[in-house]
């Protein structure tokens, strides 16, 4: 009963930031990538793998570990994606317009992409855990191709400048509950984490995504996508 309960608060909760966001007229929206459903799978086995090690490591430490998600917060696989840009919060009214230019995106050519290291992001105050994301065999190249060919398309859309720093392709697959405790606290190196999933995909679909946020967490609706084809086909 208890559980049926914090379900549909939850329920009620991401409807009333949905109200709330329409009615202010702004929507928070991000260009993707989305993985396979098993790479989503693999990634988030593997942080949970992760999140449990850290807890070890932060008792060995002379911490607490009683509560191991007070370090880590493993996202969920279906919410798991590669971004390729972040607008942040847009006019709902330019949304028909940004649709036209993902789509626009359709049949261009991207190689499989291979998932790689993990890494603490930002590197300085780390709040999340990520796997890196390359072109296979080929760090670099037509996935940062892609990624500027997007960030073109929005520039030429809507008044939007794209972030400075260079492009990192990554997953993010945890997020830190306070600036980076877990990494500080137990003094976790990259080298100690577990290696990451071998695994590589062909992307389908560069996809625009609006973000809903709820107390339970963020929630992601697909808006327009373009379909990208395998650089041998």
């Amino acid at each position: 009963m208890r559980l049926l309960r914090a379900r549909v608060r939850a329920h009620e909760a991401a409807l009333a930031s949905r109200a709330a966001m329409s009615a202010g007229k702004n929507a928070r929206l991000f260009v993707a990538i989305d993985p396979p459903a098993s790479v989503r799978e693999a990634l988030a086995t593997w942080a949970r793998a992760t999140a449990s090690a850290l807890c070890s490591a932060v008792a060995r430490d002379g911490g607490d570990r009683r509560s191991k998600t007070g370090q880590l917060r493993v996202l969920d696989a279906d919410t798991l994606h590669l971004t390729l840009c972040f607008l942040g919060s847009r006019p709902v009214d330019e949304i028909d317009a940004l649709a036209d230019a993902i789509d626009g995106l359709a049949g261009r050519a991207v190689p499989k992409l291979s998932l790689g290291a993990p890494v603490w992001l930002p590197p300085r105050r780390p709040r999340a855990l990520a796997v890196e994301v390359h072109d296979l065999g080929r760090p670099g190249g037509a996935l940062d191709e892609l990624q500027h060919a997007v960030a073109r398309a929005i520039g030429d859309t809507i008044d939007w400048q794209p972030e400075r720093r260079r492009f990192r392709g990554h997953v993010t697959v945890a997020r830190t509950r306070s600036a980076s405790r877990a990494a500080r606290r137990s003094s976790v190196s990259d080298a100690r984490l577990p290696p990451t999933p071998q695994r590589s995909f062909q992307p389908e679909r560069v996809v625009l995504y609006r973000s809903w946020l709820a107390p339970t967490g963020a929630t992601y609706e697909p808006v327009a996508g373009g379909a990208l084809r395998g650089a041998d086909t």
